[in-house]
């Protein structure tokens, strides 16, 4: 047995043995809540709006558990699916591997950048709000809503403005299929790593490079060790909150309605609070490492990358077949009706 399989199961140990009874007819309850990043970031402010919602309109708890407290991504994933977990806040970089689907987040360029309009396409997509919440039931998950974190921003050794540039450097990715397919069209060497791995790896140059939303790469000291940073315009981070389907399926009406009024809470928050935020954590990387670059790619230098994208979104119909194809169709539609283009 491996030494995470083992470090897994003990703590799926710890939450049995600490769990208190639950069931739909008991007034009070503690609901589990995990997510993958680190206190203050954002979704972890989401989850302690959530929270503030519940304990405020009922007798019920939540405990939210942060980055590390039960694991990576792929293990709080595994135990909201046993139902050890009641909510779990993950990016489809990860949900991407039970839901291939949820990948149509890393085709790059798909997506705005611009705040007002990536907010308006979360509230109205129908892509978001009616497709996806099939897909993830298939997967025993309630999908309670998708909210975006901020503009995807690479970090690299050098400085990079050409896909040419990006030839030779092992750019870490997420564990997700499409992500790497993206950074091999743009000319890099894709290195799927766990989050764990990433400072280290990039301290002792066995990559050069990756990508995150600006407030983790401020957060988790990335520039420290990665101090190039590059803003393509490729994307936006995207995360999901959700149930275990079975324990959702098993509330009351009125504590079903309690969970969607404080999700609908929680992102209503959430989507005042990310605008900015990017700006906020560039200062503050600027302000602790002054010798850190920015480079900002100009229109012409984006279409070099976007002009790659296609290979990106073929490889993604190929993984999905119709159903991609219908999602990619309907989110396509969503994105002219906020964007116009």
């Amino acid at each position: 047995m491996s030494k995470k399989t083992l470090l897994s199961t003990a703590l799926a140990g710890v939450l049995m043995a600490g769990m208190v009874s639950y069931s739909v007819d008991t007034e009070a309850a503690n609901w589990r809540y995990a997510h993958e990043e680190f206190e203050g970031d954002v979704q972890d402010v989401f989850a302690q709006k959530f929270k503030e919602y519940v304990e405020a309109n009922s007798s019920n708890t939540v405990q939210v558990f942060r980055f590390g407290e039960l694991g990576e991504s792929d293990d709080i994933m595994e135990q909201t699916q046993a139902g050890i977990l009641q909510f779990v806040n993950q990016s489809p970089g990860f949900t991407g591997a039970i839901i291939p689907e949820a990948q149509i987040f890393f085709i790059p360029y798909l997506l705005p950048v611009e705040d007002d309009q990536i907010i308006e396409f979360f509230r109205t997509s129908s892509a978001i709000n009616e497709m996806f919440p099939e897909l993830y039931a298939e997967q025993g998950l309630e999908l309670l809503t998708m909210y975006p974190e901020g503009e995807m921003v690479v970090t690299a050794d050098t400085p990079v403005r050409t896909p040419e540039e990006f030839r030779g450097k092992n750019i870490r990715t997420m564990t997700n299929p499409l992500l790497t397919e993206t950074y091999r069209a743009f000319g890099a060497t894709p290195t799927p790593l766990p989050w764990g791995e990433v400072y280290g790896g990039l301290q002792t140059n066995i990559i050069q490079g990756q990508e995150n939303p600006i407030f983790w790469i401020e957060s988790g000291g990335l520039y420290e060790v990665s101090p190039n940073l590059i803003f393509t315009g490729h994307g936006q981070f995207t995360t999901a909150m959700m149930a275990n389907k079975r324990f959702f399926d098993g509330l009351s009406d009125e504590d079903k309605q309690l969970v969607h009024d404080a999700t609908a809470h929680a992102f209503d928050y959430i989507t005042e609070y990310v605008p900015g935020l990017s700006e906020q954590s560039l200062e503050k990387i600027l302000a602790a490492k002054p010798d850190v670059t920015v480079t900002r790619l100009t229109e012409e230098e984006r279409q070099a990358f976007r002009d790659r994208a296609p290979q990106v979104e073929a490889r993604f119909i190929e993984m999905t077949g119709e159903r991609g194809q219908a999602l990619l169709d309907q989110f396509k539609a969503d994105l002219e009706a906020v964007t116009g283009n």
